[in-house]
Order: structure tokens, then sequence, then C-alpha cells
């Protein structure tokens, strides 16, 4: 029902409401087709593809705010801990092949203080010298990847230093979530009335100077004219 068709009621020029319910309603453009071609209650009036850039994101569980920080932050938790377990393992591996190769260089070091005096005294075998040059080398290439296991340690350290960041964005995030929770109490406390909204008088669906086509119901005549008895 348009306001035009409530003032000729109101002011007796019009009385059968049912009938003019039933006309009013033949007036009523077509309803935009709901997105997905399927009706949705948690999606508001009018809502569609066409519409959807208009309308924020509906109040589902994947586009809540709260709901998906706290999603964030408890997959984030796990995951960071379980990166700190592999490296862990990572790290004890390398402290233990750096305590292997540390008795390698002593037994490798032995060797060649044997074969430096064995060749000192016997200057005419050859082998005593090949096995020399052999441990010298081998000795060299030991130290060698010792230190690397040694910098991969130290690097793995600094992994863990900066995956301690990880919790400190978490905490952040909390923070986020803290505020965003204390504001929505704020604003439900903020809006809050002394009249529950069973007992309150329904809106007008349509007022004078509005451009949708939306009409006022049977229900929404009786709540009005009851507001105008009393």
């Amino acid at each position: 029902m348009t306001q035009e068709e409530l003032d000729a009621m109101m002011s007796g020029e019009i009385d059968d409401i049912d009938g003019l319910e039933e006309e009013s309603s033949e007036e009523i453009t077509e309803e935009p087709a709901p997105l997905n071609g399927s009706v949705d209650d948690t999606l508001p009036s009018g809502y569609n593809e066409g519409t959807s850039h208009h309308w924020p994101l509906p109040a589902t569980d994947e586009n809540k705010m709260v709901h998906q920080l706290d999603d964030v932050t408890k997959e984030s938790e796990a995951k960071a801990s379980e990166i700190f377990d592999i490296i862990e393992v990572i790290s004890n591996d390398l402290m233990e092949k750096e305590e292997n190769l540390g008795n390698v260089v002593e037994v490798i070091t032995s060797n060649i203080e044997l074969f430096t005096t064995l060749s000192k005294k016997f200057p005419d075998v050859e082998a005593f010298k090949t096995q020399l040059e052999k441990n010298e080398a081998a000795l060299e290439d030991t130290n060698e990847t010792l230190e690397m296991l040694q910098t991969s340690g130290d690097s793995i350290m600094s992994v863990m230093d900066i995956m301690q960041y990880q919790d400190i964005h978490r905490q952040k995030i909390e923070r986020v979530i803290n505020v965003m929770r204390a504001l929505s109490t704020y604003m439900n406390t903020l809006f809050e009335g002394k009249i529950d909204d069973e007992k309150r008088v329904s809106s007008a669906q349509h007022i004078a100077g509005d451009t949708h086509n939306d009409v006022a119901s049977t229900d929404d005549i009786e709540a009005l004219l009851e507001q105008f008895a009393k």
C-alpha cells in the first residue's frame, strides 16, 4: 500500500482493506533473483550478483571478523609450534654431527702427526708421504664441513629468534579482537532500549517521498491504526 492509499483509507474514502491489499500486491515489482539462485536468510533483501557491490559481505561464518581472527590466531599458533619442533630436531642433528666431526678431526690430526714423523725418519718411503698428504687434505675438508655445520647452527638460532615475532603478532591480533569485542559490547549497550522489540510498533515500509515500491502489509496497517487509537 502506498502512502496515498493509506491517506485515503484514513480519510474514510476506502473501506475494503483486504481488497486494497490484493490490488496493491499486484503492483509490486518482481524481487531481484537471489544470489546463486537460492534464498538465503542471511542475505539482505534485494541482494544479488548485480547489487552485491552495494552491500557488505553477508554475516556468515566465513565473513565474521572476530570469528576469522580467532581462527587465524589458533591456526598460526599451531603451525608455529610445528615449525619450532622441526627446527629443534634440525638443530639437535647439527650439534650431534658437529660432535662427530670433532672426533674425526682428532683422529686425522693424530694420523698427520704420525705420518709426519714417519716421513722424516724414512724419507725414501713414498707411502708415508702420500698418506700424509691425504690426511692433510681430509683434515682441511673436515674443518670446512665443521665450519659449515656451525654456520648452519647459527642460522637455525636466528630463525628461532625471528619466529618469536609470530607470538608478538598473535598478541597484536588478540588485542585487536579484544578491542573489537569491547566496541561491540559498547555499541550494543549504547543502542539498548527500555522497550522490548516485540512490543514496538512496526516501522512503516512506505513514507511519502520514498522512491521504492514497498507497500504496507495488513499487519502494519492494523498496528498503525491501533497506535492512532491510543
